[in-house]
């Protein structure tokens, strides 16, 4: 008997550890495969977003705030990758369980089985309740967060001009506002977090205790064993956990879908510009407008008014004007950043619309009046416009940006790290580094947008003299709110009231004695 009884022990501990052993095997799959999974998951529709960011045009830029756009790579992400990884593996873990502990006590007592799962439509209802408070306090919260990434954003790029105007405590004090509502909406999501899982534990309770009761009636009766009872009792602690973490899931799962929509809502945005089909030779450089006119649609600002003008191949061609006349805009449109209300724009007699973004755009050089330069070396800033073609030097297109010797002056040369932005530099050392990248691109047709502004006249010419050489084969238009120096170009475009008023060369325009002219003696006047 004894030795049976040994035997037995042996075997139901040796059973016991091998079960102990599988559950913990079948455990670590599991959440490696999930996990992974979700990692991948995560990973892709990073790079999916980042993607269709890239696709987008600059007017979506300037409706949404960059740390909204942030917040939704990062932290939208990252909660939609929580769904997919714990919160499928734990609900799958508590789903399993269920099934094999409602199915074990069936088969011990029907009725018992009954009584213990009374509780559960009380349960659901709780979890469809708290769900939605869940959602809308999630949304509020993913809200908040991207205006208080904005807001952090903001601080950082303008902290120059934060404490040139002494404004750190201000600042201080609007980013604490942000904080202390993001952290009022985060203890709301809290609370009811809070009373997610009492209330699935007391569920669990009201079934340990119809148990006992029930079962122990049911023992009077002689329709079950104290053991049964036991047994019931061990099924039911086994749930505890498990459906106490439904809470704890739920959140998950409501936060990520308040995500997905957020990820969802910018990922349906579509491009307004698409490109055409037609295969882009090299371009030969003729660029038209006619009847050209476009207002923003965020401000409702008329920036064009019927511009019309041709820039034949090779010509070096002067925009002027006073500020606000349009001059900008027309850089964008001819890079296709818009798309004009009316009028048609063609490069070598074909409509722009008909190139693909990317073969138009690879085309023209472009240096925009709003200097950028990432955070990187100088040699990385001026090689950024390389296309094709990693063997040019960038200390060539340096020098013919009148550069290259203040660059050797730097700690590290070329290898020196411009900070974030540029910070680093001053105003026309940026300027000349960004003209270098436009340089090295050597495209067939560049654009030159007020970029010499931070520089003085004599460093102007000198660095337009050495420019001409380079240009001698391209198409170029400058535009310029300097005078001086005009007579050089073959043509100059004098726009007024958002409109070509004027037309010819530096001669020609004289002798109108219009608008180029008074603004060439206002000069004349502002240089005595």
């Amino acid at each position: 008997m004894r030795e049976a009884i040994r035997k037995g022990l042996v075997y139901f501990a040796v059973t016991f550890l091998a079960l102990a052993v599988l559950k913990g095997l079948f455990m670590f799959l599991m959440r490696q495969t999930i996990i992974i999974m979700s990692r991948h998951v995560e990973y892709d529709q990073k790079n999916e977003l980042y993607a269709h960011y890239q696709r987008l045009t600059p007017a979506f830029y300037k409706r949404n705030n960059t740390g909204d756009l942030m917040s939704r790579v990062a932290e939208d992400v990252g909660r939609v990758r929580q769904y997919v990884g714990p919160a499928v593996m734990y609900f799958l873990n508590l789903l399993v369980l269920f099934v094999l502990v409602i199915g074990s006590m069936l088969k011990v007592n029907v009725t018992l089985t009954l009584y213990v799962l009374l509780p559960l439509p009380v349960s659901s209802l709780s979890i469809y309740y708290v769900n939605n408070l869940i959602e809308k306090r999630s949304e509020r919260i993913q809200r908040q967060l991207s205006h208080l990434t904005s807001t952090a954003q903001e601080t950082f790029s303008g902290i120059r001009v934060i404490k040139a105007y002494a404004q750190e405590q201000a600042t201080e004090a609007h980013f604490e506002a942000a904080c202390e509502e993001y952290k009022q909406r985060s203890l709301d999501l809290a609370r009811v977090d809070a009373l997610f899982q009492p209330l699935m534990v007391l569920l669990i309770g009201l079934s340990t205790l119809l148990t006992i009761f029930v079962g122990g009636w049911e023992v009077m009766k002689g329709q079950l064993s104290a053991g049964n009872v036991a047994e019931f009792v061990i099924y039911v602690n086994m749930l505890t956990w498990p459906v106490a973490s439904l809470g704890w899931v739920a959140s998950i799962v409501q936060r990520a879908a308040v995500s997905q929509r957020r990820i969802n809502e910018f990922l349906q945005t579509q491009p307004e510009i698409t490109g055409g089909a037609i295969v882009a030779p090299v371009f030969e450089g003729k660029i038209s407008m006619e009847g050209v006119s476009f207002t923003y649609p965020d401000t409702g600002v008329q920036a064009l008014r019927d511009v019309s003008f041709t820039v034949m191949p090779g010509e070096k061609v002067a925009l002027i004007g006073r500020t606000g006349a349009g001059k900008s805009t027309i850089a964008e449109l001819l890079l296709r950043f818009y798309d004009p209300d009316s009028g048609s724009i063609c490069v070598d007699d074909v409509p722009i619309q008909d190139y693909p973004l990317e073969a138009l755009r690879e085309q023209i050089s472009y240096v925009p009046q709003d200097v950028f330069l990432f955070g990187d070396s100088v040699r990385n800033n001026i090689a950024f416009g390389l296309v094709g073609n990693a063997e040019k030097s960038p200390e060539t297109y340096a020098a013919m940006a009148h550069i290259h010797r203040e660059i050797t002056d730097f700690p590290k040369q070329y290898d020196t790290l411009v900070g974030e932005r540029g910070v680093t530099l001053s105003g026309g050392q940026k300027q000349r580094i960004s003209i270098a990248r436009a340089f090295i691109k050597e495209a067939p047709v560049i654009i030159l947008d007020d970029c010499l502004s931070a520089v003085d006249a004599d460093t102007e010419q000198q660095i337009l003299g050495q420019m001409r050489q380079y240009l001698k084969d391209r198409t170029a238009l400058i535009i310029t709110h300097r005078i001086s120096g005009l007579m050089h170009y073959d043509k100059i475009l004098v726009m007024d009231n958002n409109t070509i008023a004027e037309s010819g060369t530096h001669e020609e325009l004289l002798l109108k004695g219009g608008i180029y002219a008074e603004l060439l003696e206002t000069a004349a006047k502002d240089d005595r």
